[in-house]
């Protein structure tokens, strides 16, 4: 039987796969549109769709060279061009529980482009069945297995982490230095453990693969469960 706390989570993604959809619906992705003017349309749409303005980590819109870079980087605002590579990264709050939803979209029919977004959407399926078929997994047993799962389809794993935490806001305090709260090499603590006051954890999985000579990257995120 699912936890109370896992239910909202998966409503909350559910109101957050919604959101991403109607971006596409609405074709708000377009060519001469800069990286912040993208993220502000999306803002506004999420009000309106579900009057909501609080974030629970900073919005991001990334094109072009950009997407190859991992979160805590803050590169210049680029402009959207035709055949253009896009990622998008939200982490909306609804009734007060986390989403984490990102997801990566091409302009354009360029084979490599496409066979990245293609790759880790995969990949992300691949890593929640190796997730789900462990009792007992640690967050650098799974990010190694992320890793690996980008040179299996010819990529560079971009991320440092290969996720975190999630939960009701604020969630456990992601602290950098406590690495027990990330898919990260260094959490050799079993995924499944509980937190401080003895509750379940759960868990978002992001995969960000790259390619640096190519100037590209995808990234593909959202709930972990089992």
């Amino acid at each position: 039987m699912l936890s109370d706390q896992k239910k909202n989570l998966i409503e909350a993604e559910k109101n957050a796969e919604n959101l991403f959809f109607e971006i596409e619906n609405k074709e708000l992705i377009k060519p001469g549109k800069f990286e912040n003017e993208l993220n502000t349309e999306i803002f506004n749409l999420a009000y309106d769709l579900y009057g909501i303005k609080k974030y629970w980590h900073k919005r991001i819109v990334r094109a072009g060279k950009n997407t190859l870079k991992p979160y805590k980087e803050n590169p210049s605002n680029l402009m959207i061009t035709d055949d253009d590579i896009i990622f998008i990264d939200f982490g909306p709050i609804f009734d007060e529980w986390e989403a984490d939803f990102g997801r990566t979209y091409v302009l354009g029919n360029d084979k490599n482009k496409l066979k990245l977004k293609d790759d880790i959407s995969i990949a992300w399926d691949e890593c929640r069945d190796f997730f789900i078929s462990k009792k007992n997994l640690t967050g650098a047993e799974l990010y190694d297995y992320a890793v690996l799962s980008a040179k299996k389809y010819g990529w560079e794993f971009g991320g440092e982490i290969a996720g975190h935490l999630i939960g009701h806001f604020p969630h456990e305090k992601l602290e950098n230095e406590d690495k027990r709260n990330y898919i990260h090499p260094k959490n050799n603590v079993n995924m499944s453990s509980l937190d401080k006051s003895g509750n379940h954890r759960d868990w978002i999985l992001e995969i960000h693969f790259i390619d640096r000579e190519k100037q590209i990257g995808g990234f593909f995120e959202q709930l972990l469960t089992r």
